[in-house]
């Protein structure tokens, strides 16, 4: 994933896709770091990733991501087109690092492998550079597969505690387009999310660096 996260970077660099207002990126980085904060809190080992955010400037684009080792990405039409609040974001880039916690990045890149299967076994048995490239495209490929319906559920119950725990009204439900049933189930969280939110204590973040993607 790291080698697909700064080969499609650096690619979306060259073509002067990455976000270069000043304020969006600072907005996005200050509510995605305190998401990380509590994502460590939860997750301890994960302090080891190497955690960052992009902001991709795409204004039909709405959507976000995060893959496995914590390389996350937002997309300028998902925060134009919803007008989204701090709270809006915080639960869409809470939701998408818990599938990265719950390792649900992880088996999708896994499905992807599978679904390359003979090109991965033959760069693996010839030792060469086409096992990074097969791995990297099947990073990329992992974020177009769906998430199973369990796996959606057990991202909105953790993103909605992070973003709660980070100081984020939980209020604000992810902006994913949902069914019924799934806005009526992270509905009847708010309750139990809410003392989270409201307990006055320190927000601790995780500073989250500009990063270049040079040649």
């Amino acid at each position: 994933s790291k080698q697909a996260y700064l080969s499609e970077m650096k690619r979306l660099d060259e073509e002067g896709k990455l976000s270069t207002d000043i304020k969006t990126n600072a907005r996005v980085r200050e509510i995605t770091g305190r998401l990380v904060a509590q994502a460590i809190i939860m997750r301890p080992d994960t302090k080891d990733w190497e955690w960052s955010v992009e902001v991709i400037d795409e204004p039909e684009t709405v959507n976000a991501w995060c893959m496995a080792g914590g390389r996350m990405a937002i997309y300028t039409g998902l925060i134009a087109k919803t007008e989204a609040t701090d709270d809006e974001i915080a639960q869409v880039m809470g939701h998408e690092i818990a599938h990265a916690l719950a390792n649900h990045t992880a088996e999708r890149m896994s499905m992807a492998i599978a679904a390359q299967a003979g090109i991965v076994a033959v760069a693996v048995t010839s030792q060469d550079a086409r096992y990074t490239a097969a791995a990297a495209s099947a990073a990329m490929l992992a974020l177009t597969l769906p998430n199973s319906r369990i796996s959606e559920s057990e991202a909105d119950r953790i993103g909605i505690e992070l973003a709660a725990k980070a100081g984020y009204d939980p209020q604000f439900l992810s902006t994913h387009p949902a069914p019924e049933n799934r806005q009526q189930k992270l509905a009847a969280m708010i309750p139990q999310m809410m003392p989270y939110y409201e307990t006055v204590r320190e927000r601790p973040t995780y500073r989250l660096e500009q990063r270049e993607y040079g040649p």
